[in-house]
């Protein structure tokens, strides 16, 4: 297929700035793909779905404060770093997004916070915007961590048009969040509140964790139209055996398995054995669905109502059916769903 089959238009309106004021109180619309049917509800409402027996697994992975503000040697120039991973512990060497990137060269040494009390360098380009830079700190490494949470923003998406917040801290993050790595959050999960997870529990549905440590290459923009020759930023995953039994008894016993967001989809597609169960894993994926793609794992999907264009959309189409998805979006547009990280969820059965 086509990139340009997954263009629309979404309304600036309908770009949610800000989360609910509780995280169950998101809309929820159910898509079922054998009937074609819609229905609209609360994101609560969604516990009357699953049953005993049922698997729904999370990505537990942890939003860390990637966004930073320095100046640039000098000049004094304002920089702003994204920091992307730690490449090395012992070094102190990260893999970094810079902007503007063509102020910033190998040798220049970067300021952060008033006194600049924490200096970084750049030792390599990596791409038009990447570099890799080493932090010149004397404390510990936990010193390290703690002044790098102090000076950096939570890392909520530039179309929301306004400074990250108290709020966000708590709020761009899912309750269950426990493996710190990711620079964005695993939006789906965080419509989920304790309690609901609780009562999941009590329900009978087994609720198993794996890890997938969500990059910006997830919303990286696609520019190519012939999708087979897109290539996604491989990023680090850990599914453990204790949630691939989980998951293959599901299967045995011919229960649902829910896919909490499309970064555990990817996870578990990669794992997949070629008897149609999965297998522990730790290690990269750079797997990009597109359709048309068959599903092996998971039968339903639980997503947010994501930006045309992206790989987030695209599989969300992979998964529901390109027709049906198209159809769910102009509904959604039609009844103001509210779209992308702060947004309502989709059920797709």
């Amino acid at each position: 297929m086509k990139l340009t089959q997954f263009r629309f238009d979404v309304p600036n309106s309908l770009l949610a700035q800000r989360p609910t004021p509780n995280r169950d109180d998101a809309r929820l619309m159910i898509i079922d793909r054998k009937t074609g049917k819609f229905k609209h509800k609360k994101f609560r409402e969604v516990l009357s779905i699953f049953d005993d027996g049922d698997s729904m697994i999370l990505n537990n992975t942890r939003v860390f404060p990637a966004r930073m503000y320095g100046r640039k040697e000098k000049t004094g120039a304002k920089i702003e770093v994204f920091l992307l991973r730690e490449l090395n512990h012992e070094m102190r060497l990260w893999d970094v997004l810079v902007d503007p990137a063509r102020k910033i060269r190998v040798g220049n040494k970067l300021y952060f916070g008033d006194d600049g009390v924490l200096v970084a360098e750049v030792v390599d380009n990596t791409t038009s915007r990447g570099r890799t830079i080493r932090f010149l700190f004397d404390g510990t490494d936990d010193e390290l961590k703690e002044t790098l949470y102090n000076m950096g923003e939570t890392p909520i998406p530039k179309y929301i048009k306004r400074k990250p917040d108290d709020e966000d801290r708590d709020r761009y993050q899912t309750v269950y969040a426990k493996v710190e790595g990711a620079v964005a959050a695993p939006t789906a999960g965080m419509h989920f509140t304790r309690e609901m997870l609780k009562r999941l529990e009590i329900k009978g549905v087994n609720i198993a964790e794996l890890t997938l440590h969500i990059g910006l290459g997830t919303f990286r923009q696609i520019e190519v139209e012939d999708l087979s020759k897109h290539k996604m930023d491989a990023e680090y995953f850990n599914l453990s055996r204790e949630t691939c039994d989980v998951i293959n008894t599901s299967i045995d016993k011919k229960k649902n398995v829910i896919s909490v967001g499309t970064t555990v989809m990817r996870a578990l597609e990669t794992s997949v054995t070629a008897q149609g169960y999965v297998k522990p894993m730790e290690g990269w994926t750079n797997l990009f669905i597109h359709p048309p793609h068959d599903f092996s794992i998971a039968n339903m999907l639980l997503t947010n109502f994501h930006l045309p264009k992206t790989s987030l959309y695209i599989m969300a189409c992979a998964f529901g059916g390109y027709d049906l998805m198209v159809e769910a979006y102009k509904v959604a547009i039609k009844e103001k769903y509210r779209f992308a990280t702060y947004g309502d969820a989709m059920l797709i059965l």
